[in-house]
């Protein structure tokens, strides 16, 4: 049998140690990106051992990014991206701007020629699709505005690069006296965004009716191989047809097939299929960019790292902060926003090896763009945190729950009662609640679920942003009872956490499927935890004995 396999050996090593050191990472309370980037570093050509395969694996990371702009573009509809397109296309401009400026005068400090300023600052003026969304989903704000103004801007930070992408070449040989004229320039401007705007309105006028049918065709089947391969097919299907044919990235494509998608009613289910290979190769991503890290950059030119990192974490923050806030919006806006993209990734290493090839700028930029990416990558979450913090030292503090007593609870006052999660179990709860005639707030991820929930008569909330938010738009501190159904007990956990958190009398219900997530449960506040399982076995151990 043939072992020359490489891309089996860098999928397998690469989820193997990215498991690993993503545990160890957790342990450390860090967050588990760190111990994907050492994964890959792991695995880099600068340790000794196993090297992987560096173009394949950023092969395989590019599929992470064209799943996870899909799933976005789901969570998304056209006139969610027309709200806030007023602050995104000015922001993601005006912070390109600083960025490259603030990347200009450093290279400029170097001795590098402003050619090759202007690509080293662009470089730097770029957020990784894949950190901005992880960070969005795991904060659950996706589908809040901050979350749809910080997407937006990411959009127009990538129509930015395609165009940048395409120029560069001919800026090369326009340096070089090769014949390239400025009317060349700008045809291949005016081609560039023509094929951008045919393509976006191809998507919008037939994609909205052709892609949701074809979907609708497979569901019919009852297949759930067909479905999940029919998903996959559209998902990288226009991501490749859109970079082939008009020269878009492979995210921006992504992102509108999920968006053509968003408003049927199979997007959530089209959103559960794509899901488990999204997480899988979006950690590949952070694998990849792991294995570009040369360590050595660090000892030849530390200063220069760190004055590169300065511009990536607070130079791009203070920008963002002060256009946001400049265009009008609210400090929590800026403040997450700011922390979203105070990180660089794929277009950044694509623009600068691009500026190496044309001989712009030295060897050397590519290791100082490559360690400020991972640096800040690493760095991000405490970005968020700061953000946090920031906010919450202008905010009224809260009053003091001391005396609150804590336990046994039981249903009390005559609020509503808050179930999340309304899928098939959280459904035969709320229906029966309503029969006895109970308020009910119904909260989910799923918006369609939320819209068909409102059509009936409830009242819902749709799950996105922080849980404390959740629960307070959903009314917890005049509750009665909070019921939580979703079946991830560790889901379930931090939600019962943050209620609990928020309100020590509160009586509150969850569902476990095991020994360990009752004890889980119970452990982070639940009153009341029901073993799905365990009361299935003794009904029906009750009927036999009975008959």
């Amino acid at each position: 049998m043939p072992h020359h396999v490489p891309l089996i050996a860098t999928i397998c090593v690469g989820f193997l140690l990215a498991a690993i050191f993503g545990y160890f990472a957790t342990r450390l309370r860090l967050s588990p990106i760190v111990g994907y980037l050492v994964a890959g570093f792991a695995v880099s050509p600068y340790t000794p051992g196993f090297v992987a395969d560096s173009s394949l694996a950023s092969q395989l990371a590019e599929l992470g990014v064209i799943l996870l702009m899909f799933g976005v573009g789901l969570h998304f509809t056209p006139r969610d991206l027309m709200r806030v397109w007023n602050v995104a296309v000015p922001g993601a401009i005006g912070q390109i701007a600083v960025a490259s400026l603030f990347g200009l005068g450093l290279a400029l400090w170097w001795g590098w020629s402003i050619a090759g300023g202007l690509v080293f600052g662009l470089s730097l003026s770029v957020a990784s699709t894949v950190v901005l969304l992880r960070a969005l989903e795991d904060r659950r704000e996706l589908e809040t505005e901050n979350g749809r103004v910080a997407v937006g801007w990411l959009i127009v930070e990538d129509l930015a690069m395609v165009l940048v992408l395409v120029l560069l070449p001919l800026l090369g040989s326009i340096a070089k006296g090769e014949g390239t004229s400025l009317a060349d320039l700008a045809a291949s401007i005016a081609t560039t965004l023509g094929a951008v705007a045919l393509f976006v309105g191809l998507m919008l006028v037939f994609g909205r009716r052709s892609v949701p049918w074809l979907l609708a065709q497979m569901a019919r089947t009852n297949s759930r191989e067909l479905f999940t391969l029919a998903v996959l097919a559209i998902a990288l299907g226009i991501a490749y047809g859109s970079a082939v044919l008009f020269g878009v990235s492979f995210a921006l494509g992504a992102f509108f097939a999920g968006l053509v998608l968003a408003e049927s009613d199979l997007s959530h289910r089209a959103a559960e299929g794509s899901l488990p290979l999204r997480d899988a190769f979006a950690v590949l991503f952070f694998v990849s960019v792991g294995m570009l890290f040369d360590p050595s950059i660090l000892l030849r030119r530390p200063l220069d790292v760190l004055a590169v990192l300065a511009v990536i974490l607070f130079i791009k923050s203070m920008a963002a902060v002060i256009i946001v806030r400049a265009l009008g919006r609210g400090a929590g806006m800026a403040g997450m926003v700011a922390a979203s993209l105070a990180q660089i990734g794929e277009f950044s290493f694509i623009l600068i090896g691009l500026g190496v090839e044309q001989g712009f700028v030295p060897e050397d930029a590519r290791g100082l763009v490559v360690a400020g990416a991972l640096l800040s990558i690493a760095l991000n979450p405490f970005m968020f945190l700061l953000s946090d913090r920031l906010r919450r030292s202008r905010e009224e503090p809260d009053q003091e729950d001391a005396g609150v007593p804590v336990g046994p609870h039981r249903p009390h006052g005559d609020g509503p009662v808050i179930l999340v999660g309304l899928g098939r179990v959280g459904m035969v709860v709320a229906g029966q609640l309503r029969q006895a005639k109970m308020p009910v707030v119904g909260v989910d991820q799923d918006r369609l679920k939320i819209e068909a929930w409102r059509k009936a008569g409830g009242k819902g909330v749709t799950a996105s942003g922080p849980l404390d938010e959740m629960l307070q738009d959903a009314g917890v501190d005049i509750a009665r009872v909070l019921v939580v159904t979703v079946p991830d007990e560790l889901q379930g956990g931090a939600i019962v956490e943050a209620a609990r958190r928020r309100r020590k009398d509160l009586f509150i219900v969850a569902r476990g499927h095991s020994e360990d997530g009752v004890e889980h449960l119970r452990a982070q506040g639940a009153d009341l935890v029901v073993y799905a399982e365990r009361e299935v076995a003794n009904r029906m151990v009750e009927n036999i004995l009975a008959g």
